[in-house]
């Protein structure tokens, strides 16, 4: 039998990892996908394990069927998807009809930190060349190559797993979390950097660069410059220690968590996610110059499929018939989630399962590109 200690260690040894490395669903972007779907005709209306709202037939649903049946990869799959003429949405197996139901979006979160950062670089509060270090004077050892903003967003800065641990009863607060990369005695990120190191830490110290530049929480700053403008009322960071769910949730709540903050710790819900890719990719929240960071891929010395994130931190993706995709996945509790869109916007596919604990990452990453070579 497993202690309740047991448990706790295990999840919070589980964050730490996923934090460092990011989740398993990280790498679909540098994943083989199926051939290419056809549409199929359906009905307005279904029933059963799932409910289907009014669409025009051009996502694959034969696929999407097979794709969410709940089985030995996932107990339960929520799939919806937006469009010209298009509106779809289900979800199968224990997770709730309602398709406004809340869920834990993980390292989805940080599409909203690397907003807020683009919009702070058009407001002239830094540049992505700026030196973390200058923002954040106490954050990075002296004696390392600097670091700088936009290395941050683009998994480009080196840092790799933690040097020190978080010990129960510390509390996770964002300069706990830093110091275990950064504290003295961590080793020196490796230069060059000749690829991309998908890495949570980074994604923290830009949280408090948020903060340190405009002098409110990045909760407050997510509020006022995303989730109110676009009218996003189920989106919100979570204060440490909240380990509560709204209502309608997707799933039945969770053991808590460790605090992810800016780097996967919010709470959305999937017309939210829709209305907030949507807009990203539209070009409504950033200047032209850094709409234009969102689909820049960084130039390094590794195979481009080695790295999947653009300069503006979005994860880009072609699918078997040559579309484009732009997105990020994100898992967190027990929801393994995603939201991608075609280059403007036009048609995106957000989806969140739950995986089972005997799940292979293969298996995972295969469900989630079979996902969105039906939808999208």
């Amino acid at each position: 039998m497993t202690t309740n200690s047991a448990k706790s260690a295990f999840r919070k040894a589980r964050w730490i990892t996923l934090v460092a490395a990011g989740a398993a669903v990280a790498s679909l972007a540098i994943s083989a996908l199926p051939a290419s779907a056809q549409s199929h005709p359906a009905p307005a209306s279904g029933t059963g394990t799932g409910t289907v709202f009014g669409h025009r037939p051009s996502v694959d649903e034969e696929a999407l069927a097979k794709a969410m049946a709940p089985g030995g990869v996932a107990a339960g799959t929520m799939v919806r998807v937006s469009g010209p003429g298009v509106r779809w949405t289900k979800a199968t197996g224990p997770l709730s009809q309602d398709p406004a139901a809340s869920f834990r979006i993980g390292s989805m979160t940080k599409v909203f930190t690397s907003t807020v950062v683009l919009q702070l670089v058009a407001e002239g509060r830094f540049t992505l060349d700026t030196p973390i270090r200058e923002v954040l004077p106490d954050t990075v050892p002296a004696h390392w190559k600097p670091i700088t903003i936009g290395q941050l967003l683009s998994h480009t800065s080196g840092l790799g797993m933690p040097c020190g641990t978080l010990q129960d009863g510390m509390g996770l607060t964002p300069d706990r979390v830093v110091a275990a990369w950064t504290r003295e005695g961590c080793p020196a990120p490796e230069y060059p950097v000749t690829r991309q190191q998908y890495n949570g830490g980074n994604y923290f110290i830009l949280g408090l660069a948020i903060e340190k530049v405009t002098g409110r929480s990045y909760a407050e700053e997510v509020q006022r410059r995303i989730a109110r403008p676009l009218g996003l009322r189920h989106t919100y960071v979570p204060q440490a220690g909240d380990a509560s769910m709204p209502t309608p949730s997707l799933a039945a709540p969770t053991p808590k968590e460790p605090w992810a903050w800016a780097e996967g710790g919010m709470i959305s819900n999937a017309p939210d996610m829709e209305r907030f890719m949507k807009a990203l990719l539209g070009g409504r929240l950033l200047p032209p110059a850094q709409q234009r960071q969102l689909f820049v891929k960084p130039e390094l010395s590794k195979a481009a499929k080695e790295q999947p994130y653009s300069q503006g931190g979005l994860t880009f993706h072609t699918l078997s018939d040559g579309t484009e995709i732009w997105g990020k996945t994100g898992s967190m509790a027990q929801y393994s989630n995603g939201v991608f869109g075609t280059r403007h916007g036009a048609r995106i596919a957000t989806w969140s399962f739950l995986p089972t604990p005997e799940a292979a990452k293969e298996d995972v990453i295969d469900r989630v590109t079979k996902i969105l070579e039906a939808a999208l």
